[in-house]
């Protein structure tokens, strides 16, 4: 099975370093030097990590035979995918591969059902559940403890404790309006 573990960005410096927005709870296993990944698009890759280092809070990666800023700059944007075997499961039992989560049920604490889970949106700061409603409609879930406090696979549901406006806007609090306690 292929999971998307990173997307390139920008060029770092002139020695064909580059930045990258990493898409996986594993980086030191999955981008660790000598790590051959495929690509999307595929006829960038495959692609090898010569070296990798952590500069100001981002990670830097350089590939074999990328030796120059033009050759980083070529590759931005490009997806970094690791053939994971589908039985793998990350250490941390908190943690989720996204191929797990894809089509599961979600309820909410009281029973009610919202959907099933039809993608994972990985943005910088966090992770959305795309939730495909009954009526077709989608709902983006903030992939969060105090929204998603359970994730249970055996089941194969995500229990939800939506705030207030989630998944019916006519319930929404609009903040100027709330009474202050």
């Amino acid at each position: 099975m292929q999971l998307v573990v990173a997307r390139i960005g920008r060029a770092h410096g002139i020695k064909g370093e580059v930045t990258v927005e990493v898409r996986t709870d594993e980086p030191e296993l999955r981008l660790a030097p000598g790590a051959v990944l495929a690509t999307e698009p595929s006829a960038t890759g495959p692609l090898t990590i010569a070296t990798g280092r952590v500069h100001s809070g981002r990670l830097l990666l350089r590939f074999e035979g990328v030796q120059d800023r033009t050759g980083a700059e070529a590759l931005r944007n490009t997806l970094l995918i690791a053939e994971v075997d589908p039985e793998e499961v990350p250490e941390d039992p908190e943690e989720f591969y996204d191929h797990q989560l894809i089509d599961l049920d979600v309820v909410t604490r009281d029973g009610t059902t919202v959907g099933r889970i039809a993608e994972i949106s990985h943005l910088p700061y966090q992770d959305l559940l795309v939730v495909k409603r009954p009526d077709g409609s989608e709902v983006m879930i903030p992939f969060v403890g105090e929204i998603v406090p359970e994730i249970d696979l055996q089941e194969q549901r995500a229990v939800i404790d939506p705030p207030p406006g989630l998944l019916d806007e006519s319930q929404a609090e609009i903040a100027a309006e709330r009474e202050d306690s």
